[in-house]
């Protein structure tokens, strides 16, 4: 990745930005209503958190059969991606409560999840939320030489694969952050001193990671081979299956809001300058999907009104669709594009269909 040397235009003569967020402060003004989660929000986390684990205290504490076992990790891999999604994500953008520490603790969830929450706030808070859709520098378009996310990524032969088999590399988001990506990921953030915020001391911040990986995996797969007696390969495959399935979820619900047809990559000129101020770039990188259905909407914790999400990440996402009208009327009164599938089928088409068209050899220009 290339130094973050990115600036964005400051040039917005008509205003956009200071105009919308004007509104938006109104609408929470007049409905008398915090930027933060309130009961509904509250209500969302204990049914995610009870999907993702109270499977696991039942298998522990019954003597299930092998197929209910596994059912049940299926389960368990709903909540954990729901538990990303509704509580953890919140949490980390300071958006689940006005107090800190309450943020902090549902933060902390993202250790459940296999990750570590200094380098998911620095990889997504910092890196996606300022430089989206930016080769070299949103880390949420990297996918190695495996994946091509972007036209701007170098092409390889077995792209032209890629609408083929990427479904089967996304369920192993979380497994991979159990597994390595953490460790590389603190490494290069720490070399680089990067933070949400101010800079962890490295070996707490290291001490940390080697904690928290140590109790997770105490936590899935010792206590219940050890302690409970569970087949050893019981364990394994239904730790598989948690991750997968929870990754295959959130993978998705990605890529459907910034690898699809309609969302740009456009990239800085010669001097390092974006064409476009911070907010418009949102809009113009950023897509919505499925925003008229009340499950797509509960589920992904208003992910899918990823518009709204990036112009104003510190706000709950139980407000999305409630000033998702207020961002679509500003963004047409400014002849400004605001990206959207009506429906998520649609959405993953189009993103199959994009994957398909950057995984063709580029066509050299003389």
């Amino acid at each position: 990745m290339q130094k973050d040397t990115i600036r964005f235009s400051r040039k917005d003569s008509a205003q956009f930005f200071r105009t919308l967020n004007k509104r938006v402060n109104q609408y929470f003004k007049d409905k008398q209503l915090k930027k933060t989660g309130n009961w509904k929000l509250h209500l969302k986390t204990i049914v995610m958190f009870s999907l993702f684990l109270t499977p696991y205290f039942l298998m522990l504490s019954l003597n299930l059969p092998t197929w209910a076992q596994f059912l049940l990790t299926v389960v368990m891999g709903v909540g954990m991606a729901g538990v990303g999604m509704n509580v953890m994500h919140d949490a980390n953008h300071g958006s689940y409560s006005g107090k800190k520490w309450v943020n902090k603790l549902m933060g902390s969830s993202m250790y459940l999840l296999a990750g570590n929450v200094y380098n998911w706030q620095v990889q997504h808070n910092v890196l996606h939320h300022t430089y989206t859709n930016i080769h070299e520098h949103d880390e949420d378009m990297e996918a190695g030489r495996v994946l091509r996310f972007s036209k701007h990524a170098k092409w390889k032969r077995h792209h032209k694969f890629q609408h083929w088999y990427s479904i089967f590399l996304y369920g192993l988001l979380t497994f991979n952050w159990a597994i390595t990506v953490d460790f590389k990921q603190m490494y290069s953030y720490m070399k680089r001193k990067l933070a949400y915020g101010k800079l962890p001391n490295p070996v707490v911040n290291w001490s940390t990671l080697a904690v928290t990986k140590a109790l997770y995996f105490t936590i899935w797969l010792v206590l219940p081979i050890l302690f409970f007696r569970i087949p050893w390969w019981h364990v394994l495959i239904g730790f598989f299956i948690m991750h997968y399935v929870a990754g295959l979820i959130l993978s998705m619900v990605f890529q459907l809001a910034h690898i699809v047809e309609d969302a740009e990559t456009p990239l800085p000129d010669d001097s390092g300058s974006m064409k476009n101020t911070w907010a418009i770039h949102q809009l113009f990188t950023t897509v919505n999907f499925g925003t008229k259905n009340r499950i797509i909407n509960w589920f992904t914790g208003g992910l899918n009104h990823q518009v709204e999400h990036h112009i104003f990440p510190h706000i709950s996402h139980i407000h999305y669709t409630k000033i998702a009208k207020i961002v679509k009327q500003t963004a047409k009164e400014f002849n400004l594009p605001y990206n959207e599938y009506k429906t998520t089928r649609k959405a993953i088409i189009s993103h199959f269909k994009h994957l398909k068209e950057l995984g063709k050899e580029p066509v050299l220009q003389y």
